[in-house]
This record gives C-alpha cells, sequence and structure tokens, in this order.
C-alpha cells in the first residue's frame, strides 16, 4: 500500500513538472516544422542528461532545432564546425601569455557553454574527438595542467552526414557509447514541406522566447530520477540487453549478425530515457511501451553486427526490433 502512495504523490510531482514540456515544444515548433521525433528526443537527452548523435543528410533543421531549444530554455548555444584540420585547441581553448603578468592564463573554448553543436563530427581527428570525449564523459576540461569543470546544463548534439564519408574519421565505439541516443533524421513529408516553403517564403526571423529557464531543467530532472520503475520492467530492460549478447537464449537466431551486444551502459541509458519518456506523457511510473519507444534509439549505435550481416544488408535496427518481438514483454 506504501508504494501504491508513492507511485501517486510523484505521478503528482511529474503532471506538476511537466507543464512545461507542451509550451516547450510549442515554441520550438513556432520555428521547425514537423520533426517531432526529433524534438521529443533531444528534450528526452536534456531530461537524462544525455548526450545526443544526430545522422542526417543536410538541410533537414538539425542545427536550427538545437539552436532554437538553447533560446527557449535560456542557455548558451555555441555550433563548432569539425574540419579535418581542426585542433583541440580550437574546441577547448588553450594557454595564452599575458604580458601584463607575464604568465600564462587560460582562454577558453567553444566547449565552455550548454549546448554544444558538434557539426559534421566525424571531420574531426582523433585528438579533437579525444578532447570532446573528455568533456562528454567527466563534464570537464583540461588546458595545460588546469582542469575546468563545464557549467551544467551540459549537452553534446553531434551530426554526422552519411552520404559524404570522404575526409572522414570514424567515431571510435568507445566515444559512439558514450552518446546516450542516435536519431535517423528523416526528410519531411509533403505537407511539411509545403509549410516549410510557406513559411521561408514570408521572410523575416521568427522570435523565440525563453520558455523556461535552467532551473526549471534542474527540478524536472530530479522527478525524472524519482519516476518509478516496477522490477519487472527492470527485468525487460536488462533481457533487452542480455538479449543482445546471448541471442540464443532467448530463442534469437541472431548469433551470426551480432559481433558484439551493448554495453552496460545501454541497460543505464536505457532506463534513464524510459524514465524520461514517461515524465513527458505525464506518468510517475514506466510502462514497458515508454522502453519501447527509446529502445532502438539507445541501442543502434551500441550493437557491432558481423561481416556476414553486413553482406546480406541486415541492420542494427532490423537486429533490435528482433530482439523486441522475442523478448517477452512484462
Amino acid at each position: 500500500m506504501v508504494v501504491d502512495v508513492d507511485i501517486k504523490v510523484i505521478h503528482e510531482r511529474v503532471k506538476l513538472q511537466s507543464a512545461f514540456v507542451e509550451s516547450l515544444k510549442r515554441e520550438v515548433q513556432k520555428v521547425i516544422v514537423g520533426q517531432d521525433y526529433m524534438i521529443d528526443r533531444i528534450l528526452i537527452g536534456i531530461l537524462s542528461q544525455g548526450h545526443i548523435l544526430l545522422e542526417g543528410v543536410p538541410g533537414l533543421a538539425k542545427t536550427l532545432t538545437v539552436k532554437t531549444f538553447a533560446k527557449a530554455i535560456d542557455t548558451g548555444f555555441q555550433r563548432v564546425q569539425f574540419t579535418p584540420d581542426l585542433l583541440p585547441a580550437d574546441l577547448i581553448g588553450t594557454m595564452i601569455f599575458d604580458q601584463k603578468s607575464s604568465e600564462f592564463v587560460p582562454h577558453k573554448g567553444p566547449i565552455f557553454s550548454n549546448i554544444i553543436l558538434a557539426d559534421e563530427i566525424n571531420r574531426a581527428p582523433a585528438k579533437v574527438q579525444s578532447a570532446l570525449l573528455e568533456a562528454m564523459q567527466e563534464r570537464q576540461v583540461s588546458i595545460g595542467s588546469v582542469t575546468f569543470a563545464l557549467d551544467d546544463p551540459f549537452l553534446v548534439l553531434a551530426t554526422e552526414n552519411p552520404i559524404e564519408q570522404e575526409g572522414t574519421y570514424p567515431l571510435p565505439e568507445a566515444q559512439v557509447d558514450r552518446f546516450m541516443l542516435k536519431l535517423l533524421v528523416t526528410y519531411p513529408n509533403k505537407k511539411e514541406e509545403k509549410q516549410i516553403l510557406e513559411r521561408m517564403s514570408e521572410g523575416g526571423e521568427i522570435n523565440v522566447k525563453a520558455v523556461i529557464q535552467p532551473k526549471d531543467i534542474f527540478n524536472a530532472r530530479e522527478v525524472v530520477n524519482l519516476v518509478y520503475m516496477d522490477e519487472k520492467v527492470k527485468d525487460y530492460i536488462v533481457d533487452l540487453v542480455f538479449a543482445t549478447r546471448q541471442p540464443e537464449d532467448y530463442g534469437l537466431e541472431a548469433k551470426d549478425l551480432i559481433q558484439y551486444g551493448a554495453s552496460p551502459r545501454a541497460t543505464i541509458f536505457l532506463s534513464k530515457a524510459a524514465k524520461a519518456h514517461a515524465f513527458m506523457n505525464g506518468r510517475g511510473y514506466v510502462t514497458p511501451e515508454d522502453v519501447k519507444s527509446v529502445g532502438l534509439d539507445v541501442l543502434r549505435h551500441r550493437i557491432i553486427l558481423t561481416y556476414e550481416a553486413e553482406a546480406e544488408n541486415v541492420t542494427p535496427e532490423e537486429v533490435i526490433r528482433r530482439v523486441f518481438d522475442k523478448v517477452v514483454v512484462p
């Protein structure tokens, strides 16, 4: 009975704290036509402190969406265009000699902001990627011998262009695994495309107001952490992750397709993202549907397929769907 009362209390707190979700979405949608999926997932990343990898062809409003979000939640925004000649100092900053004091002082780079858009992240060399890795994982940056903590909220949204692969450096598995979600951003439909045409032909910049403040995000995160998750749902998440490592134990004929299954980080992120999804839907408890809704985005970049799978044109999404079909829903 105590648990029931607790869930009711959590449910009420969620309804109260999640009231801003719709107004925030509406503000972003003043500028962005369609792309509801991308908007929802970016919000999940903000609420869960999870970095996001966006894959899609140019011109799908990825940069504009991220920039609009930063304005709507009244936080700092920096866009860094990743290129093959980029240096770690261009991202994190460097030590500069001050003639007045006759000593070296830190000059902070664009990473010292709240929402960072790493545009075409796979165009940067390994040294730059490893500098970004420290910032993403440790939420701190080392310049010379001095370590600086990064501001909160701190969120990296990185974009990848799936078409041009010349002059790119594939992201190391360790770095890809640190992204909570990987989103595949697709073209708008005909109706949305016409809306874009009409909106752009009007000209003039659309004003985006700050709907919430960073403190509202911090308060919401506290409530997201409180969202109730039943033991059966926890077991379901663990089973899903284990099914990618030991598919035969779950009656799944995918052993020849999966080289490496999802890491324990997938379990953690699947749980966090499911809680954030429940919060956004005004619920104080997680259902298996929440887990299924975010499952593809959490797992697609964590499963490494075999050469046989690639030869048969099997995608990670297909394998994950088979896992969801086979693992028993509580």
